[in-house]
């Protein structure tokens, strides 16, 4: 099994009371297998040897009321390679939480920050700071939290992003009805497989 490397960010905005998450990695359509939300649940983040679980295990338990951090203790101390695992989560209130296995391969990192983590696994240095920051001032400006995720991974990529270069890149957000007809929650969701500027497709 591959690990996938990557950058991501988990956040929800209180003002639209949505939830989303973005990612990039070099790996074939990281997309489909790093980012979940659920409206009225949370956002994760799975990655690095990803446990695909997490996914939806880690949205069933924080839409049941758990904390990102209680649903992450939860997860990771059940599973016996969490030393290679890398997650991040942010739950129905908001409160976010994000693991680095010491497995994981340098840099691995995370910074959880107000209503948002952001967590990365074989990166060039100051990545997931460069992410944090720019997603901090992304949010106190104009547009909404498609906007501001993926300003975070654009900050990523210009900070050195992924040691192993580019590929794919997702952004996926929910809200309750916000998605077509108004009968899911699936406000936005649009990847980019396989593109030598992901993150610019995106």
């Amino acid at each position: 099994m591959r690990p996938i490397a990557t950058f991501s960010i988990v956040a929800y905005d209180p003002g639209r009371n949505e939830w989303g998450a973005a990612v990039q990695s070099k790996f074939l359509a990281c997309g489909a297998v790093v980012i979940w939300a659920r409206a009225g649940a949370g956002a994760v983040a799975t990655q690095s040897y990803a446990n695909l679980t997490y996914g939806p295990d880690g949205l069933d338990s924080m839409e049941k009321g758990h904390s990102a951090a209680e649903t992450i203790a939860t997860l990771t101390s059940a599973d016996s390679n969490r030393a290679l695992r890398q997650v991040g989560m942010v739950d129905r209130s908001g409160q976010a939480a994000s693991f680095t296995g010491d497995g994981c391969y340098d840099w691995a990192g995370h910074i959880v920050g107000e209503g948002y983590a952001c967590q990365g696994n074989i990166l060039v240095g100051g990545t997931v700071e460069a992410m944090a920051a720019a997603y901090e001032e992304a949010r106190r400006g104009q547009g909404e939290l498609a906007d501001w995720l993926v300003a975070a991974l654009a900050a990523g990529q210009a900070a050195g992003g992924d040691k192993r270069g580019r590929q794919a890149a997702g952004v996926v957000v929910v809200r309750e009805n916000g998605g077509y007809g108004g009968n899911n929650d699936r406000y936005l969701d649009l990847r980019v497989d396989d593109d030598p500027e992901p993150i610019t497709k995106l």
